[in-house]
């Protein structure tokens, strides 16, 4: 596979690209990540998304530990090339490592954030470490 349309992307200085996924059935923003090269040139061939995790300064395959992949339906850019977009499919509802369906759970209202969604499943559940 060639990879010279990686090259129309614009990297930030660490090397990285913003990402944002979407459920493709819903429309629903249910996480934003980061990716670098390899991690959205993986993300192409496999079909699902592996981002670059900047806490653990490695390569994450998202659903590795969880099981709560996100099958990758389409992948779109931005005007400026700068921002991608991803409309997913995500395996067993759950995208928040919180073991909430979207990382989006927090709404800002009465001069605080609360939160508006419920956890689906406990992250002791889900995560062995």
């Amino acid at each position: 596979m060639s990879t010279h349309w990686l090259n129309e992307v614009k990297w930030d200085e660490q090397g990285l690209v913003p990402v944002i996924a979407q459920d493709a059935k819903s429309g629903e923003v249910l996480m934003f990540a980061w990716m670098n090269r390899e991690a959205l040139e993986r993300t192409a061939q496999s079909g699902e998304a592996v981002y670059w995790s900047r806490s653990r300064r490695k390569l994450w395959h998202k659903g590795e530990e969880s099981g709560h992949t996100q099958k990758v339906l389409e992948m779109r850019m931005d005007c400026d090339n700068d921002v991608i977009l991803i409309r997913i499919e995500q395996t067993g509802g759950i995208s928040c490592h919180t073991g909430r369906r979207s990382c989006f759970f927090q709404r800002f209202g009465d001069e605080a954030w609360q939160e508006v969604e419920p956890v689906l499943k406990d992250p002791s559940e889900i995560y062995k470490t």
